[in-house]
């Protein structure tokens, strides 16, 4: 008993990572909030509290599988701004949608081919597309505003049988995500191709068959199109375009996939660690904005932690 408790703390020897000890830390949050918060357990409380991590954990979905391959992607934050730009220009859903999912894949695909072909590293290749991604949603929409699709809004502030319809992004998401991850044979190389470049043996895959540089370039692409759902998510929420909503959305995603036991050199990482990593960075928003924290503060705070938990992963070599 003891030995499998170490374990699931530890996440020694396990793909998984260390989920158990983020599960841990959000039950404590839990526990912690429900004592000194009188309305924290009421149901209200808790899906508003489901609405406000969706974002977020649709996002961290996405990054973990650039983070699988140990990549990283700093543009997410970005996208997710341009997408609520572009749906707030007024044109109708039916293209608006599928042409947010289009955009995103084309930033996500020309961010695999630097990072595969060009062999610039993900956080320069990222780090740019992300600047340039931003001037060109500054440029459609320099303020908040616009007029977003009705089905976007209906889609997010609606309920089905008393139950807000955020949950039901959850499940889906969740579901769609956990075929792609864990029950596809994509996601089992992706797993494959990050263990070989965590062990420094980065032609390992490719040796044994796997076009792994095709299989990198479609994890970018996902990523992109996972912060693009998030963003229409938000427009829905927000019922407007902001150039600034993705405003360091990346490095909550980062935080809450590494919490959530992924290892960022690769090929180590689960769904649900990601996705209650996701969930703990909201308790603890939600609950420094209780304490009345700055908002400055809280940034800080988020800082440390993501060193704290990056530093706290092993790596044979200095990087990711």
């Amino acid at each position: 008993m003891n030995r499998t408790m170490k374990r699931l703390l530890t996440g020694k020897d396990s793909r998984q990572g260390r989920w158990f000890f983020a599960l841990l830390i959000a039950l404590a949050i839990i526990v912690w909030l429900g004592l000194t918060t009188e309305r924290f357990l009421t149901s209200e409380n808790l899906f508003n509290l489901v609405a406000q991590a969706m974002p977020l954990i649709i996002t961290a979905i996405g990054m973990m599988l650039v983070v699988l391959v140990g990549g990283l992607d700093l543009s997410v934050g970005s996208v997710i701004s341009f997408t609520t730009a572009i749906l707030a220009l007024g044109a109708p859903a039916l293209i608006s949608i599928p042409g947010v999912f289009a955009l995103a894949a084309c930033i996500g695909l020309i961010n695999g081919l630097a990072v595969t072909r060009l062999n610039v590293h993900p956080i320069i290749a990222t780090l740019s597309m992300q600047f340039i991604v931003l001037g060109i949603t500054r440029i459609l929409r320099p303020v908040s505003g616009g007029d977003v699709p009705q089905i976007v809004i209906d889609a997010v502030a609606g309920s089905f049988y008393g139950i807000p319809l955020p949950v039901f992004w959850g499940i889906v998401t969740v579901l769609i995500a956990w075929k792609i991850i864990h029950g596809s044979r994509f996601g089992l190389h992706l797993f494959a191709i990050g263990g070989g470049i965590a062990s420094g043996t980065d032609e390992a895959t490719h040796n044994f068959g796997v076009a792994d540089k095709q299989k990198i370039l479609l994890a970018y692409v996902g990523c992109s199109c996972f912060a693009a759902l998030a963003g229409i998510f938000l427009a829905g929420r927000i019922v407007s375009g902001d150039p600034n909503v993705g405003l360091l959305f990346e490095m909550d995603a980062i935080t809450a996939v590494a919490i959530g036991g992924t290892q960022l050199s690769g090929g180590v990482g689960s769904l649900h660690g990601t996705v209650i990593g996701a969930l703990v960075m909201a308790l603890l928003a939600n609950g420094m904005n209780s304490a009345n924290i700055s908002a400055f503060v809280q940034t800080a705070i988020k800082g440390v932690i993501l060193l704290l938990v990056v530093g706290l992963q092993s790596r044979k070599k200095m990087g990711l």
